[in-house]
């Protein structure tokens, strides 16, 4: 990496990190929030990144994979040292839907997610809808759900809404009331009253199958 600036390497070794303890590639925005610059200084970076072959990325959101001797030529850790989390009905990322209740089988945990796993904190959901496509989650992905962990605004959650199960961007605001933000013009933001809402954890990782 003999020809990348000090910033691009500092870029390089964040994705690096990020993907390692998110399990997904950092969107254009926590990259800038990250080092205190501009999206439109991300953009650049990353366009640099590209033409030196360091990174591939589209125009989705958190597709940036890095080339090299990166994660694309990490070997899967064994399966010995993988734990298994119960994989749960469908949630949606649309409206709210049916409370996922019933147990479809077990996904495995490996790497940095498997001390949460050992601990019981972790639960893996089947997203149906297309509501946080911005964010990268789409129809058909799986969410990591660690529950008992403190959920921030912004974090993006999972919800029960009388009784009901939604995945979204989570905001309380100042008025006290609960707002769930879509990742996709076509839906609307819920707004709830915080009695309404129960939050069962906070998404921390994403598999998806291709």
């Amino acid at each position: 990496m003999k020809d990348l600036t000090e910033k691009q390497k500092n870029i390089i070794d964040f994705i690096d990190d990020f993907i390692d303890r998110e399990g997904m590639a950092p969107t254009v925005y926590e990259i800038a929030d990250h080092f205190g610059i501009k999206t439109s200084t991300v953009f650049a970076h990353l366009k640099a990144l590209q033409r030196k072959n360091q990174i591939s990325r589209s125009s989705k959101a958190r597709s940036i994979s890095l080339a090299g001797k990166r994660h694309a030529q990490r070997k899967p850790m064994h399966m010995s040292f993988a734990l298994s989390i119960p994989l749960l009905g469908r949630i949606n990322a649309g409206m709210p839907s049916d409370s996922p209740t019933v147990n479809e089988g077990s996904f495995y945990i490996s790497g940095a997610l498997a001390e949460s796993a050992r601990q019981g904190e972790l639960f893996a959901l089947k997203v149906s809808g297309e509501s946080m496509r911005d964010l990268g989650i789409f129809d058909g992905d799986i969410v990591i759900v660690k529950r008992n962990t403190e959920i921030r605004s912004g974090d993006i959650a999972v919800a029960l809404v009388d009784n009901e199960t939604t995945v979204k961007s989570y905001y309380l605001r100042d008025d006290g009331k609960i707002e769930l933000r879509p990742a996709n013009a076509d839906f609307k933001v819920q707004i709830y009253d915080a009695n309404q809402v129960t939050l069962q954890g906070k998404v921390v990782a994403l598999q998806r199958e291709f």
